[in-house]
């Protein structure tokens, strides 16, 4: 077999499954995890402000306002590390996933999204 027979041949084994290895598929990881930094950043700095002022407790009310000073800062604090990390799962997900993979999850984060909002709606007003 021809070294560029072999070459397309492992180029698409790569592509085929469930993870890329492709330069675009890498700048869109970038693009996309980008783009959710851009959307968590307001949340991100709140939530660090929360975890770094334990006196904000007061401004919550029930569990959040009942909860020891410790709890409330390591609840802020695992908040802020979740969204820090967001940008990097999604950036990592986007450049290393397939296109059926992204769309299989794609879809149970927006079904995840609509349950959150209907049970806030619920819930809360």
């Amino acid at each position: 077999m021809s070294n560029k027979s072999r070459a397309a041949t492992e180029t698409h084994h790569e592509t085929h499954g469930v993870l890329l290895a492709d330069e675009r598929s890498s700048a869109w990881g970038w693009l996309s995890g980008l783009v959710v930094l851009v959307f968590v950043a307001l949340p991100l700095s709140a939530s660090f402000a929360f975890a770094t002022h334990p006196d904000t407790k007061q401004l919550f009310a029930g569990r959040l306002s009942d909860a020891t000073t410790g709890g409330y800062q390591a609840f802020w604090w695992i908040v802020t590390l979740l969204l820090l990390a967001l940008p990097f799962i999604v950036g990592f997900g986007v450049a290393r996933l397939s296109g059926r993979a992204l769309s299989i999850l794609a879809g149970a984060v927006a079904v995840l999204v609509i349950l959150a909002i209907v049970l806030g709606q619920l819930f809360v007003f």
